[in-house]
């Protein structure tokens, strides 16, 4: 059984992770400066790569937020659809679900 001490810490290291990668992203795409029309076409699919990347990254990092914001309240580990307890194996999957599995679908 997974403790909530943990769960906080697997959500602060992917967190962590999240805005690191966040941040090289937008790094990589401040860096660009070809000349060549062909290069800067090549560069810009590369760009929007990175910023699809970029924003399922926020989605997730503002999920995670929610969850540790939950874990101080007290909350974690609940539906906050129909307050069941969220599964185990659930929770190994999705960290930072607020949703039971029935109220997920």
């Amino acid at each position: 059984m997974t403790t909530v001490a943990h769960r906080k810490q697997q959500l602060l290291d992917r967190l962590s992770a999240l805005q690191d990668r966040l941040s090289a992203a937008e790094a990589e795409i401040a860096t660009h400066d070809e000349k060549d029309w062909e290069e800067q076409a090549t560069e810009r699919e590369g760009d929007e790569v990175l910023e699809t990347i970029g924003m399922s990254g926020q989605a997730e990092i503002r999920q995670i937020k929610a969850a540790l914001d939950r874990i101080e309240s007290g909350d974690y580990g609940f539906c906050a659809k129909c307050g069941a307890e969220i599964g185990e194996a659930r929770l190994d999957v999705l960290p930072h679900t607020p949703f039971c599995r029935t109220c997920a679908n």
